[in-house]
């Protein structure tokens, strides 16, 4: 069983209660998601009144740019609200793969092109096209809580490959983690939760991998446009013919366009694998939100000056975090350069009395600053690493002040 501490008790992640016998085996095998556990919590927190600034969340602040949300009142009132085919309208398919040519140099048709409910579900479909029961998924760690138990679901082995010190692929580590077993490796950059973004020349060696050992590449770039410093996003795909229909590429609108409730995301490769998830998709949910869909559309089509303005607001505010944390004593952070989190160390404070109580882990660390600074982050333990807390800094600058001001009134309390 696995357990996350939050405000004085246990939530537990599994997916049903200690002593039921009348659900399926497979609901014993694959845990709740420790982010929406975590963000239910707090949730039930402010219900009761207490004021809880949420660090915790991977959601952009911002609402919805005003000509996404104008295309979606037109196809309301032009009656666009019937059922469409399962792999998307064309306009938006379309949209998607001049996207992806233009943005990625990666050259799809609309037909190598599906659209999901979200990034989230193409992941999942994906790895259900691919993956048969006793495959191998390697996965490079710290890693998106969700992306061990979809491998789960579709039967197949999660295997943890860790990263560097500094987040970043290990090519020889996961070159000893491949076996006969290995179907596919899943990324994610930039990352979550650590903010990193993968070098071109990693990814170049990986994909050289992918063809040397015939597994596939599911990548996992939903946070392709939120980058900073110079540093530049690579899609793996482009590498070569070779790479590119060993390679699955996940992308959506939730976090470039601030779109998170709309729900639609997308998966882009070769023909086969593209009808297969799609072929999966009309027995599970079958087509998305057509009103989502021309918004979706519009957003690629449209201006792209909020998506700007959204980046250098969130640079302005991973420099502030960033300097904030590191001159916390014995707090260090290496520095992001994508997405909105980043994945300090706070090893140094296990031992320690908060409260009455002594932190042994992140997860006892994450509980303090709920209960003693009503901040929220999220234990490292639910990205499978140790003596970590991801802190997200999608929230104003007035929230961001208020809480590491208190976080840092608590860690001074601490003996």
């Amino acid at each position: 069983m696995r357990y996350i501490y939050m405000g004085q008790k246990f939530l537990l992640l599994e997916g049903f209660p200690l002593g039921t016998h009348n659900l399926a085996v497979r609901m014993s095998q694959f845990e709740a998601s420790a982010s929406a556990t975590i963000s239910a919590h707090v949730a039930q927190l402010r219900r009761e009144g207490k004021k809880i600034i949420s660090l915790n969340v991977g959601e952009p602040d911002f609402t919805s740019p005003d000509y996404i949300r104008i295309a979606a009142i037109k196809a309301i009132t032009d009656g666009f609200t019937k059922y469409t085919p399962t792999n998307g309208i064309l306009e938006l398919r379309e949209a998607i793969a001049a996207k992806l040519k233009n943005d990625n140099s990666l050259d799809y048709s609309a037909d190598e092109v599906t659209v999901c409910n979200g990034a989230k579900q193409a992941i999942a479909q994906a790895l259900m096209v691919v993956c048969d029961p006793g495959d191998e998924v390697l996965i490079p760690v710290p890693c998106w809580v969700s992306y061990t138990e979809m491998v789960k679901l579709a039967g197949a082995k999660p295997v943890l490959v860790p990263c560097t010190a500094e987040y970043l692929l290990d090519l020889d580590a996961i070159e000893r983690a491949i076996t006969p077993k290995t179907k596919a490796i899943v990324i994610n950059t930039p990352n979550n939760p650590s903010g990193a973004v993968y070098s071109r020349e990693s990814l170049r060696a990986l994909g050289e991998l992918a063809v040397k050992h015939d597994f596939f590449i599911i990548v996992d770039e939903i946070y392709e446009k939120l980058i900073y410093d110079g540093y530049e996003h690579f899609s793996v795909a482009s590498v070569s013919d070779e790479v590119k229909s060993r390679t699955i590429t996940i992308n959506g609108f939730s976090k470039a366009y601030a779109m998170t409730g709309w729900r639609v995301g997308y998966a882009a490769g070769r023909s086969d694998v593209i009808k297969g998830i799609t072929k999966y998709q009309t027995q599970m949910t079958s087509s998305i939100n057509s009103i989502a869909q021309k918004a979706a559309a519009a957003a690629l089509l449209g201006p792209q000056d909020d998506l700007a303005r959204m980046v250098e607001v969130f640079k302005a505010r991973r420099d502030y975090v960033y300097s904030r944390l590191n001159a916390m004593p014995g707090i260090s952070c290496p520095e992001p350069h994508g997405a909105f989190y980043m994945l300090p160390d706070v090893s140094s404070y296990f031992g320690k009395n908060c409260g009455g109580k002594i932190i042994s882990n992140a997860v006892d660390f994450t509980a303090c600053l709920l209960d003693r600074a009503l901040i929220s982050v999220v234990p490292g333990e639910a990205y499978f690493i140790d003596g970590k807390v991801r802190v997200s800094y999608s929230n104003s600058m007035e929230n961001l002040k208020t809480a590491l001001d208190s976080m840092e009134s608590v860690l001074a309390e601490m003996r």
